[in-house]
């Protein structure tokens, strides 16, 4: 988890701050105390501010994690059975365009004997005539 070094980081920030600042305030020693004292309950609030939010994020991880790992079998299911509805649904239909495929192609086949049959008595009327 990146929660660690993001506290070391902030910890080695803020330690650096609170050095930069002692040395080079223009306040008398007791106010510096004051001051530091003040910032780091404000720091150390932050930090548990900070940890109880990462805590929430990784429930709500986890929470998440669950409800897909139980919902995503049943969503597949539900995808399953819509995908086997619509294939009964539409079997008649299926059937009936195949019947009337088979009749156009007969039809077809029909209409070319025909034409060829009647190149073949033209020609045979123009050989004779």
């Amino acid at each position: 988890m990146r929660t660690k070094p993001f506290l070391i980081g902030l910890s080695a920030g803020v330690i650096g701050g609170l050095t930069t600042i002692i040395f080079t305030t223009p306040q008398s020693g007791k106010q510096v105390r004051s001051s530091i004292l003040q910032n780091s309950k404000i720091a150390k609030s932050n930090l548990g501010e900070i940890k109880h939010q990462s805590i929430s994020v990784k429930d709500s991880i986890i929470t998440l994690k669950n409800e897909v790992k139980n919902n995503i079998p049943e969503i597949m299911n539900q995808l399953k059975q819509s995908i086997s509805k619509f294939t009964q649904e539409i079997e008649p239909d299926t059937v009936k365009l195949k019947e009337e495929i088979d009749g156009l192609q007969k039809s077809i086949i029909e209409i070319e004997n025909n034409l060829s049959d009647l190149k073949k008595n033209k020609k045979n009327d123009d050989a004779t005539e």
